[in-house]
């Protein structure tokens, strides 16, 4: 079975799905009829490793170098208690595997008992599981458990026979803000390690049966560049007429400013940013029908010297033109669902394995001073047509039997969003999806219920600092209250919100970070927030802080010498705050606002040192939600009914010797039954345009459209009767306007 070209993605992402970048490219190679095949080793190590046989060969290897490992007293301890359980390990571990696999659900009983699995010290953390998952359920008690227990075999490796390891990424530090190459070309000289040994195993069998022209090893995050390094070390070793190229999210941020001509005693090429037309150049170059100048983007030796092309000529691809991702090849029911962090929207992450699409290349807002908008992956804004994302879903269907989609935009476009779900609706498609977003007004109660309907079930986003000073800094184009009102119509509608949180932002005071924080107790206590996470500031080379750091207020620490990865950038703010004292103290005090837990406590409960009192006011997020909603519908509003055709009666009524007929109409949602009662003409002639403004309906009615139909029925005064209730309250029986 050959190939032209071999997609690796090395050890180690997620474990529950595949990361897509190699899907996206065997999808593009796909159209142009470059044979490909694909492998996510990551999930291949771990269960060569997670298994029966995996354990034994472990363990015979753990007694061999036990003597030799430098371990604390109580890392020593922990580890004498696992090789004491060995037997307990290598008997559980193909079922527990399995558990996680899915294909044995019924084990979730037996391992809530806490007398099935054997614990060591990663159950110490487990204070009150049920505090945890009282509200969770067995399921995801015992997914949790079942982690902890590989989390110690993952302590086991680490600490005797691999110091490299990850339970979900592998040698991550010696790629992280490795401006020199030094330290991981040293690791790269020493033998090989247990993890390694696995890694390498593998890859040599992938390799005899493909015997591909090129292999591309995408490289998303620091956590897989070592693997790649070794991999590429084995092909240039055991196949010297194999080319070898890196592609991917490491070295599209990181080494877009590589130097050091090692790296290619390792790798024949590096390509930047979009792999589509790269990849495609250098299967042409390697065959001879492009010339070394031809290249795309690329990075290579050229006599002697590193060298850089990107032949201008050789355009890239629209979205439209690249092809439905292909999740062929992968071991698809060997993937495992974990639950490491006790947080609702990791556990939507990382519970279940969902298919992976782009509704939008780049971000359409793209002026977050944080972030990485001088580069392309961000810059480049161009969505991809509703029709086409639908035919591309149901195409990933039919391929992999998955329903659930995480689209993972930057942001995605609320537009589009609107489109995707009508199409989603029309089609009658049944799926589950959940994707990034900006906390925009743009999310009107109305649009959130009409994302719920096409199966939406969570978005995340970034509130960050949660000050409007701050924000307006950032460049975010949103305010506190508008979070606050946009989270509550998610919310109200049943979608699960979750928010990215920053600290340590350029000029940051403790002041507000104290106020942040109190932000965020307001949004768990009004129940429009539902989960969030952490993340302490970093600089990065290609974003306009890091670009411009004096006009933030903050200077570099020192010029550094880049020869390999460029992108974190110690920095120093004169403001004085000392932002690692905060960390402990806000992801405290969230994991309890997330179980509703110290709500009413004193924010300085949290912290170990003394912290400023908010200045924020105790009502401030209940006062923004109370504040009226102003905005207005334009003529151009599209307005959509979703429900099931009501049923309509006509009632008389008097009163003081008055009397006239009155519309009853009904209308029959999942949950309950609503009435409204208007006037006789008036109720008719709503009757009459629900059918012609279905979702069912090719044509999509215009506000305007509907108020010259009410008008051309001789009725009277459209605004009076369509924004005041009971009409304006439709939206609950899925009249919406958009």
């Amino acid at each position: 079975m050959r190939s032209t070209v071999y997609l690796i993605t090395p050890p180690f992402t997620q474990l529950n799905t595949p990361y897509p970048a190699t899907a996206y490219l065997k999808g593009f190679l796909n159209t142009k009829n470059i044979s490909s095949f694909q492998s996510d080793l990551g999930i291949e190590v771990t269960v060569k490793l997670f298994c029966k046989e995996g354990l034994e060969n472990l363990f015979k290897q753990v007694s061999v170098q036990i003597s030799s490992s430098i371990l604390t007293e109580e890392q020593e301890l922990n580890i004498k208690r696992i090789i004491a359980l060995r037997e307990n390990y290598i008997n559980t571990i193909d079922a527990v595997m399995a558990f996680l696999q899915g294909k044995q659900p019924t084990l979730a009983h037996l391992i809530c008992s806490r007398s099935f699995l054997p614990e060591a010290s990663r159950f110490k953390q487990l204070d009150d599981l049920h505090w945890a998952f009282g509200t969770m359920g067995t399921m995801d008690k015992a997914k949790h458990l079942a982690t902890m227990y590989l989390e110690d075999l993952s302590d086991l490796v680490k600490e005797t026979v691999d110091v490299h390891f990850g339970f979900s990424r592998y040698a991550e530090r010696l790629g992280r803000s490795a401006n020199s190459f030094d330290e991981l070309y040293g690791a790269l000289q020493q033998p090989y390690t247990f993890i390694d040994g696995l890694l390498i195993d593998i890859l040599k069998e992938r390799m005899e049966e493909l015997q591909p022209k090129l292999v591309a090893i995408s490289v998303p995050f620091p956590g897989n560049l070592y693997a790649a390094f070794r991999c590429a070390q084995f092909i240039k070793d055991c196949y010297p007429n194999t080319k070898v190229a890196m592609g991917g999210g490491f070295p599209n941020t990181e080494l877009r400013s590589l130097k050091d001509q090692r790296v290619f005693d390792f790798f024949d090429f590096i390509t930047l940013d979009d792999g589509e037309a790269p990849v495609e150049s250098l299967v042409a170059f390697i065959e001879a029908n492009k010339s070394v100048e031809e290249l795309k983007r690329t990075f290579l030796m050229v006599d002697g010297k590193l060298t850089y092309i990107n032949n201008k000529a050789c355009k890239d691809y629209k979205q439209g033109e690249v092809g439905t991702p292909d999740y062929s090849d992968f071991f698809l029911d060997r993937y495992i669902q974990a639950i490491e962090i006790i947080n609702p929207m990791h556990s939507l992450w990382s519970n279940g394995r969902w298919n992976k699409l782009t509704m939008a290349h780049g971000c359409y807002w793209g002026k977050c001073t944080f972030c990485d908008i001088s580069l392309d992956y961000i810059k480049l804004y161009e969505p991809v047509a509703a029709s086409l994302l639908c035919d591309r879903m149901e195409e990933m269907i039919a391929q992999t039997g998955e329903t659930g989609f995480h689209f993972v935009d930057e942001a995605a476009p609320p537009a589009l969003m609107r489109a995707l779900a009508l199409e989603i609706i029309k089609r009658k498609l049944i799926v589950s999806w959940w994707t990034n977003v900006r906390f925009e007004k743009s999310f009107t109660k109305d649009l959130c219920l009409l994302l719920k309907t096409s199966g939406c079930i969570g978005v995340s986003g970034g509130l960050e600092v949660a000050s409007d000073r701050l924000l307006e800094l950032i460049q975010k184009g949103i305010t506190v209250s508008q979070v606050a009102k946009v989270n509550r119509n998610f919310t109200e509608a049943g979608i699960m919100v979750h928010a990215y949180l920053m600290y340590g932002f350029p000029t940051q005071t403790a002041q507000e970070t104290i106020d942040s924080l109190e932000m965020v107790r307001q949004m768990f206590k009004a129940g429009i927030l539902q989960s969030a996470f952490w993340h302490q500031f970093a600089m990065t080379a290609h974003s306009p802080v890091g670009l411009n750091p004096e006009k933030f207020g903050v200077r570099k620490a020192k010029e550094v010498t880049v020869t390999f990865a460029d992108n974190d950038v110690d920095h120093i703010d004169p403001t004085g705050t000392d932002h690692d004292n905060f960390s402990f103290g806000l992801k405290k005090s969230l994991l309890n606002f997330m179980h509703g837990v110290g709500l009413d406590e004193p924010l300085h409960k949290w912290f170990k040192h003394k912290t400023p009192k908010p200045s924020v006011a105790l009502d401030f997020i209940l006062k923004a939600l109370q504040e009226p909603d102003l905005a207005t519908h334009k003529p151009t509003t599209k307005v959509v009914f979703m429900g099931n055709t009501p049923t309509i009666e006509i009632v008389s009524r008097s009163k003081k010797g008055n009397q006239w007929e009155e519309a009853s109409i009904t209308f029959q949602t999942q949950k309950e039954v609503i009435n409204i009662k208007v006037d006789k003409d008036k109720g008719e002639w709503l009757c009459l345009l629900l059918p012609l403004i279905s979702i069912n309906n090719p044509r999509t009615w215009s506000l305007q459209e509907i108020a010259t139909n009410y008008e051309t029925a001789g009725l009277d005064d459209f605004e009076l009767f369509w924004d005041n209730k009971p009409v304006n309250g439709l939206n609950k029986v899925g009249l919406l306007r958009l």
